[in-house]
């Protein structure tokens, strides 16, 4: 799914073993899972179903809590249903992906999508995630379609850009990033760490 490359050097660069797969039996064994990803939602889903890894995702997040991050597209899939192909995703996050519908923002400034670029993210709720993280912390996006989390205590930060969004999302074990944290310099790689490290 997309960016699975980019990821993993990242994790090498940190000198954490990763490994990409899609071996449900490899999946239900991991101590953590990532869930990347840039493109299409409905294919994304497609690609889980298809690929038998909708069992095995919800034996490790579900049943045995698997701490797993999804990280842009990968945010999104962990949602109850997209707008992007009007299907639904996996629905461990209560909240919708809904595609930017704007023009223009009140104040006449004309904003483009996708919104690619960095932009800051205002936290809402402390999260082990964000641990040594300063509240209007600066990481790198790229999205057409933006989370809006329908229980307010799962929204843990939000981004501006033309109206506010849910740029991370937390229940329980299951966090998600729309920004991407390996693209976001030091600050990306502290976000990662303290996934690995203190979950």
């Amino acid at each position: 799914m997309g960016n699975l490359r980019s990821v993993k050097m990242k994790f090498e660069r940190m000198k954490y073993d990763s490994v990409i797969s899609s071996d449900p039996e490899i999946i239900k064994n991991a101590s953590h899972l990532i869930l990347p990803g840039v493109g299409h939602f409905a294919e994304g889903m497609k690609n889980i179903f298809e690929r038998g890894l909708k069992e095995s995702l919800d034996h490790a997040v579900i049943q045995r809590k698997v701490p797993i991050l999804g990280i842009c597209l990968g945010m999104q899939l962990l949602t109850r249903f997209s707008e992007e192909g009007n299907v639904n995703g996996l629905g461990w996050i209560d909240a919708l992906t809904r595609k930017f519908d704007f023009n223009s923002s009140p104040n006449g400034v004309k904003y483009r999508i996708p919104h690619v670029g960095w932009n800051s993210i205002k936290i809402r709720r402390d999260s082990v995630l964000l641990e040594g993280i300063q509240n209007l912390s600066r990481f790198y996006f790229t999205h057409s379609y933006a989370v809006q989390c329908e229980v307010e205590t799962e929204s843990i930060a939000e981004t501006e850009y033309g109206y506010s969004f849910s740029s991370i999302v937390q229940k329980d074990n299951i966090y998600g990033t729309q920004f991407h944290p390996e693209k976001s310099h030091q600050i990306g790689l502290k976000l990662i760490e303290n996934f690995i490290r203190k979950l």
